[in-house]
């Protein structure tokens, strides 16, 4: 045996320091490449391109509820209703989203303050099949209304979705008039309704909910529409404008109020809460 053998050898056999597989994350946009914990701890920003990545529903009620806030419960719905199968079952894809979040559902609800403020939170988990609105998800956002105009205070919904879930056809498309009366009670009870375009926000969701808020906030960069470019690109005919469908360019033609950064938000919120929260007489 060569002695570089015998090296090699005896560095084989030496215990190897465990290293984390998640220590570094590459940003999508600029390909930067960030320690996760730096990442995390600048609220998930890229620090060289200000790239906000897509963050957990637990991450998103901690970033703006006041400490202290309450999760509610998710309502219950018949499973799988249409017996909807493809290479697997839905019920199956459910059960694997559940087991790889903490919440049963794409939407959750939180009751807590802000800066105060008191407010009901709606957060839609992306990494939960992609947001998508469900009968869940509809039975979540009215729930949500329900404990806002019980408690008297506004309701504010962070939308993350691909759209309607395919899984349940004609019933999760029904999701779009509900939650669009359930935004019409908060009105008639005076209390604000306030919506976070979040990346992606596409879809049956942009149909609905996600476009009716008293004040429409986006996050910089989010992808916000109804159809793909492409299809709307062959559709037309025509070449779309450079940043088509993002935050920058709906806040450019009037179709949002406010692109707002991730470390201004909370802030913001309880601005806005201020002067739209009911005011009683004195």
């Amino acid at each position: 045996m060569s002695w570089l053998s015998k090296v090699r050898n005896s560095l084989s056999s030496l215990n190897k320091r465990d290293t984390p597989d998640n220590l570094w994350i590459k940003c999508p946009s600029c390909g930067e490449m960030l320690f996760t914990q730096e990442f995390e701890a600048n609220l998930s920003v890229c620090p060289r391109c200000e790239h906000h990545g897509r963050i957990t529903a637990k991450a998103r009620f901690e970033q703006i509820l006041d400490a202290g806030f309450t999760v509610l419960p998710t309502p219950e719905v018949e499973e799988n209703p249409l017996n909807f199968r493809d290479t697997k079952k839905y019920s199956d894809r459910l059960k694997a989203a559940r087991a790889a979040n903490p919440y049963p559902d794409a939407l959750t609800n939180a009751s807590g303050t802000i800066e105060g403020h008191k407010a009901v939170l709606g957060v839609q988990d992306f990494k939960f099949m992609g947001g998508s609105m469900g009968m869940a998800v509809g039975e979540a956002f009215v729930a949500g209304v329900e404990k806002a105009i019980a408690q008297k205070c506004g309701y504010i919904i962070c939308t993350a979705a691909g759209g309607a879930r395919m899984q349940e056809g004609i019933l999760s498309l029904m999701q779009m008039p509900k939650t669009t009366v359930a935004t019409r009670r908060l009105a008639a009870a005076g209390l604000p309704y306030i919506v976070i375009l979040t990346d992606p926000t596409t879809g049956g969701v942009t149909a609905s909910y996600a476009m009716l808020g008293d004040v429409q906030i986006a996050e910089p960069g989010a992808l916000i529409g109804f159809a793909g470019q492409r299809v709307i690109q062959d559709t037309i005919r025509e070449k779309l404008p450079d940043g088509f469908q993002r935050a920058e360019y709906l806040h450019d033609h009037g179709m949002v109020d406010m692109v707002v950064h991730r470390k201004d938000l909370k802030g913001t919120l309880a601005q806005l809460l201020g002067y739209l929260e009911r005011k009683e007489a004195q």
